[in-house]
């Protein structure tokens, strides 16, 4: 089984910090944020990553090279203009294979084990289904969620007679599902997931373990602070 980090955003509410440094290279706890998810990936056992890339692309590539320093396999997916997560995606489906794959935003910060991405693969080829999210309590500034999570392990559409959770940009998908998506033109990941859910084809799990979204220099300076001389245990989910 492969894994995709997506690494192709411009972060702009990063800036200033990445007008010159690509957002996956920004550091957090002594080493970069990409490295982070490289690591644990191959913890896990998944050595061919796929990475896209391209705001300062270039620059992420000569800092992180073939991956091997952290026992990894890294295959480059480079993108101009930035294609969106589901445009993203679909691009690297030569290099993600027939298989099911796991996809991780570069800007979150999670202790989920990717260890549990394959049994939740095997779920998906049993159910029918065509993506598996991972789903976290909302934060701060994210109070509305984004989804519901059904006793049955669906996820459909937030409903407002049913707590919400928030999607923490982990997913386990299908090619399947990118199926209907150009490879050269920006696409966003949320109509093909909607589309999915009203067939019944989204499962999912909630993980209450640690996560962040690292979108803001604030939330970077929490999450150095909350990192710096410690890693954080794998969750479960």
């Amino acid at each position: 089984m492969k894994a995709m980090i997506l690494a192709a955003g411009r972060g702009e509410r990063m800036r200033p910090l990445t007008d010159r440094l690509p957002k996956p290279l920004l550091p957090a706890g002594g080493k970069p944020l990409i490295v982070w998810h490289i690591e644990r990936l191959v913890a896990a056992g998944f050595t061919d990553i796929v990475v896209n890339c391209a705001w300062l692309g270039h620059e992420l590539q000569a800092a992180l090279g073939d991956g091997s320093t952290w026992g990894a396999q890294l295959h480059w997916s480079p993108e101009n203009p930035a294609l969106e997560t589901a445009g993203g995606i679909a691009r690297a489906l030569p290099l993600l294979g027939p298989q099911p794959f796991l996809v991780i935003n570069g800007d979150i910060w999670s202790d989920w084990n990717p260890a549990h991405a394959r049994m939740h693969a095997a779920r998906l080829e049993q159910a029918g289904a065509r993506a598996w999210l991972l789903l976290v309590d909302n934060p701060a500034h994210h109070p509305q969620g984004d989804f519901t999570l059904h006793a049955d392990g669906r996820v459909g559409e937030a409903d407002p007679t049913r707590p919400t959770l928030t999607f923490a940009g982990i997913g386990v998908y299908l090619p399947e599902l990118f199926a209907t998506v150009p490879a050269s033109a920006p696409a966003p990941l949320a109509p093909l997931l909607r589309n999915a859910m009203a067939r019944d084809a989204v499962l999912g799990a909630h993980h209450t373990g640690e996560w962040m979204d690292i979108g803001t220099p604030e939330r970077l300076n929490a999450l150095d602070a909350r990192l710096t001389g410690r890693a954080g245990p794998a969750g479960q989910a």
